[in-house]
């Protein structure tokens, strides 16, 4: 089973994110728009500063302080061990952020079609993942890396027929509680892991143009009508 949520889209106006999530101050210029988001690429993340909520850009795969080279690097952290994992206890503790989205692509198995869906808040809505950060010092560069992972628990709904995993959506009523960086009971924290109803979430099949990272656009998340699976004999 391959990595849950390993693209995802990120097209909005920066202003748009840091209105929607209540971001105080943007410490970040503007990302390029991209419907293809994938590990290793700048996005964008909320996370408290100073008792504020600070928008910043930070590179898609946590690398934990201690690792020896960018090789090490998660972009996803399961929630039922991220408070005891050694790459992520750091993080769960003191350094959670939320990871703004449009939506995420997911692939059926091979074994009924390998086709990527759009996955998506009927609402319109972004997402708000729960998301994880992290500083590491570059030993080749001597700057400082701000890296970030994305959340994940057993999947429901609909999105059970696509992968045994989803990410964290955060419901926005713990969004202040999830940032708060005194909060450390890690008990307290994952309590806080509440994803948005299933009734929220939409679906449809894409092209498999996204599977290529070369290929970027709106039209990724254009409905693709299903190919009938063959039926020997």
């Amino acid at each position: 089973m391959p990595a849950v949520c390993g693209r995802f889209s990120l097209s909005g106006e920066i202003d748009f994110y840091a209105d929607y999530f209540g971001a105080n101050a943007i410490g970040t210029e503007a990302l390029e728009p991209s419907w293809n988001v994938a590990p290793t690429d700048p996005i964008y993340a909320i996370a408290e500063r100073g008792g504020e909520r600070h928008l910043e850009a930070m590179r898609w795969g946590l690398i934990p302080h201690w690792a020896v080279d960018a090789k090490s690097l998660h972009i996803n952290a399961r929630s039922e061990t991220v408070a005891t994992s050694s790459t992520f206890r750091d993080s769960f503790t003191r350094k959670r952020c939320l990871i703004p989205a449009d939506g995420f692509y997911e692939w059926e198995p091979k074994e009924q079609g390998g086709t990527p869906h759009w996955i998506f808040r009927a609402d319109g809505y972004p997402l708000g993942f729960a998301g994880l950060w992290a500083t590491w010092l570059d030993p080749s560069s001597g700057e400082w890396v701000r890296s970030c992972s994305i959340v994940t628990t057993a999947s429901t709904g609909i999105i059970s027929k696509l992968h045994s995993r989803m990410p964290v959506a955060l419901i926005p009523e713990v969004w202040d509680e999830w940032l708060d960086r005194d909060l450390q009971d890690p008990d307290q924290a994952r309590g806080l892991l509440q994803p948005i109803p299933d009734e929220v979430w939409m679906e449809r099949p894409v092209s498999k143009l996204v599977g290529s990272v070369k290929n970027n656009g709106p039209g990724l998340q254009d409905p693709e009508p299903q190919t009938p699976f063959a039926v020997d004999g």
